[in-house]
């Protein structure tokens, strides 16, 4: 496996202090239960675009409008969470989910720079009592892959004053909803942000294998992320801030191969150390420093470490690949996977990731809190599987002193997946965008049943232990023909 810690200079944390804030973790119990701790988060995560419907001001929407989504979809009502969202938080509270976390769509609250739009910002707070009357818990993240128009045409975060005006939308937003929310995610996956739209061209604007300009944009995220988590604390000094972290592990094929073993190391420096090693000492590695300017102030700007986790890739050196900085990197036909998208399997489901993860994470020294985790699945022929094992994993590690506060599934509802559209389900509950109808899944009764006792009940550890492919296997073996 590539190194996990390629950054320098943490805090460590004393293994008998998080211990003395995890003192009611359990091992399992005589039934095989295995208990969380008291005041655990169960939630679901969600973004403005995928579920709102009718934004039409992003750059998204003109993605979408000039014929780049690869499946071919309209998002259109998405989920319908702008005219009702209160439908889905009553589904929510049923599972007895006691966290939901969404995103603002900036565009929606500044349609044109320095103007505000007042009943937009009074939806978002409609929005957020909706949740806190069900007793559910709110976590806002303010930049989830979309931003204004007005803000693209300016080369979003490339441009100088990006961080002022992040800064400047910030204030509005929590000037507008603080007394409702305390938890704030500044920005979503920012390193899925500047990869995909600057080194892969997946997403916007499009642009494909500029290196030096994707750590320029992940530069100006940092500069604004930093701005954000200071504008906040001065608002609401007792704000609990911090970012949405994608973190993959990359597995070099052939360990025993030095260029592999290379290869999945520099994919892990880029990818997920980078963010994280400006955040802990104000510099990003591989002299990536020179062309990012000075980025100390966005140094200890964080409160909690978010992580969205979904598998694992593997990486072998292939000399043909220049582009990919000489890299295959790729999903093996053997391995669990969720369903394919437009370009292929995503990730192995693979339930590790998440203390691999955990591990990473809890050497800066703050509370982790699992943001995102699932697969793309629309029989649920593995998710339930992947949700046990995963939580399996979560427990052992907060066995292990780790410091997780609460775990987030993607998502609630199926919903429109970026360039993916309607092709790739992730919701625990089934949605048909046309009617708009709701179909629990059995995973969605899964983890209602583990969100309400706080535990996973023995004997889903045991129905569901093995390796995956042979447990879906034997799922549809019981199930019969369809």
């Amino acid at each position: 496996m590539p190194p996990r810690r390629c950054f320098s200079g943490l805090t460590h944390v004393a293994a008998t202090a998080v211990r003395g804030k995890l003192a009611n973790v359990q091992p399992a119990t005589g039934d095989g239960d295995l208990i969380f701790p008291h005041g655990f988060l169960w939630g679901v995560s969600t973004s403005a675009h995928q579920v709102e419907g009718d934004n039409h001001n992003n750059q998204w929407s003109a993605w979408e409008a000039a014929g780049r989504i690869k499946s071919g979809d309209r998002c259109g009502r998405a989920c319908d969470w702008w005219s009702n969202a209160e439908r889905d938080f009553d589904l929510a509270q049923d599972m007895g989910i006691n966290a939901l976390r969404i995103s603002v769509e900036w565009s929606r609250i500044e349609p044109r720079p320095g103007v505000w739009d007042q009943p937009a910002l009074e939806r978002y707070r409609e929005i957020l009592r909706g949740l806190r009357q069900r007793g559910i818990r709110p976590v806002v993240s303010l930049h989830h892959f979309t931003h204004p128009l007005w803000f693209e045409a300016m080369q979003g975060f490339l441009a100088a004053e990006a961080p002022a005006l992040f800064e400047r939308f910030t204030r509005r937003v929590v000037n507008a909803l603080g007394d409702l929310c305390q938890d704030w995610v500044t920005f979503n996956e920012p390193n899925v942000y500047c990869a995909m739209g600057y080194a892969v061209g997946l997403f916007p604007p499009g642009r494909r294998g500029e290196l030096f300009t994707t750590f320029k944009v992940l530069a100006g995220i940092l500069r604004a992320h930093g701005r954000a988590y200071r504008a906040i604390h001065e608002l609401q000094p007792h704000g609990n801030v911090g970012w949405a972290h994608n973190y993959v592990v990359f597995e070099p094929l052939r360990p025993g191969l030095p260029f592999d073993r290379w290869i999945a190391a520099l994919h892990h420096s880029l990818f997920n150390d980078s963010f994280v090693r400006v955040i802990a000492e104000g510099t990003l590695p591989l002299g990536f420093g020179m062309v990012a300017g000075d980025l100390s102030e966005a140094r200890g700007t964080c409160d909690f470490f978010g992580l969205n986790v979904y598998g694992r890739l593997y990486v072998c050196f292939d000399p043909r690949k220049p582009s990919q900085l000489f890299g295959n990197i790729f999903v093996p036909e053997s391995v669990p996977q969720g369903d394919w998208g437009t370009e292929g399997p995503l990730a192995e489901a693979y339930p590790g990731a998440l203390r691999v993860a955990a591990e990473y994470a809890a050497r800066l020294g703050k509370p982790i809190y699992i943001l995102e985790n699932g697969v793309p699945d629309a029989q649920d022929r593995i998710r339930p599987w992947l949700l046990v094992n995963a939580l399996n994993e979560l427990h052992a590690a907060l066995r292990d002193g780790i410091d997780i506060r609460g775990y987030f599934h993607w998502t609630l509802t199926d919903n429109f997946e970026w360039n993916d559209g309607w092709r790739l389900r992730f919701g625990l509950v089934e949605l048909d965008p046309a009617t708009q109808r709701r179909t629990m899944r059995e995973s969605g009764r899964l983890f209602a049943i583990i969100a309400k006792r706080n535990r996973i009940p023995g004997e889903l550890v045991k129905r569901y232990e093995g390796n995956g492919v042979a447990t879906v296997t034997k799922e549809l073996t019981q199930k019969g023909p369809a």
